[in-house]
């Protein structure tokens, strides 16, 4: 099954952010994960700040390793989120391998 979240529905004009804006979608994004289902997120129409993303994966990435990315799906992100959801993953995927093989 698939869960659909649109990030626009969260904005303020063209921008999601800050922070703890993500943590209500954050909260979402889990209950579906739980379900086994797999989540979309739709940033049409969106632009977002790295705390926000790092608010939204990050987190969830430094709680349940890398692997959680396979269940998210990435839709109509600009090329500034694209770099910022990859900046964020790798980052936090890094510091989740570091802490878990000491």
């Amino acid at each position: 099954m698939r869960s659909s979240l649109l990030l626009q529905a969260y904005a303020h004009g063209r921008l999601v952010g800050p922070r703890l804006s993500a943590a209500p979608i954050r909260d979402k994004i889990e209950i579906a994960l739980a379900q086994g289902e797999e989540v979309v997120l739709d940033f049409s129409g969106v632009e977002a700040t790295q705390s926000f993303i790092d608010g939204l994966i990050g987190v969830l990435i430094l709680q349940r390793g890398p692997d959680v990315l396979s269940r998210l799906v990435f839709k109509s992100c600009s090329d500034d989120v694209k770099a910022i959801l990859q900046f964020v993953a790798a980052d936090r995927s890094d510091q989740y391998l570091k802490r878990s093989s000491h």
